[in-house]
């Protein structure tokens, strides 16, 4: 009996690996429009991509979030090709968050802030099922958020861990509904 409980646990934590690992969330298509877009900083093309779709009209405002306290606006502007007239209106640089945990907090506050109704979420898409599972957890229930994986080539050890993060918070959320 215990043979048979450990191997359907190995089985279910193997398979689940696997399509972690090969279905990772893509590209929104372009013609999807929000009222907000929050990226997520990291890995590179995150912020390039966030930038595109703002440039493009598919949202009104941007949320960078995790941004390093030391990086001003304008050096921010020069690095992203951010024109001055969308990073005056339109760019917000979160300075609060420093994981994932609070890139939820401080995108829920912004959202909260500027009335959003539906938010495109860019981040890699390695990353995108955890930051997805945190900032839902955040944000009301009459938000919806649109996933915008950016293409990236992880490394098996990326996606090794970050599969177990997403199953730890998995597990952390479920105990804390339980409670």
């Amino acid at each position: 009996m215990f043979r048979r409980f450990t191997a359907s646990v190995v089985l279910l934590w193997a398979f689940g690996f696997l399509w972690f690992a090969v279905a990772l969330p893509g590209p929104l298509p372009a013609s999807v429009k929000t009222d907000a877009i929050i990226v997520l900083t990291g890995s590179q093309g995150r912020i390039e991509h966030a930038v595109k779709v703002l440039e493009a009209g598919k949202a009104p405002d941007l949320l960078v979030s995790g941004v390093d306290r030391e990086v001003r606006p304008r050096e921010f502007a020069v690095q992203f090709r951010v024109p001055a007239r969308l990073m005056r209106c339109c760019v917000t640089l979160g300075y609060r968050a420093y994981d994932t945990r609070s890139n939820a907090v401080e995108a829920a506050q912004w959202v909260a802030e500027h009335n959003a109704k539906s938010v495109r979420l860019v981040t890699a898409d390695w990353h995108m099922r955890r930051a997805a599972l945190e900032i839902a957890r955040e944000f009301p229930d009459e938000v919806r958020l649109e996933l915008d994986g950016v293409p990236s080539h992880p490394s098996l050890s990326t996606l090794f861990l970050e599969y177990h993060k997403l199953l730890a918070r998995a597990a952390l959320n479920l105990w804390e509904a339980l409670r």
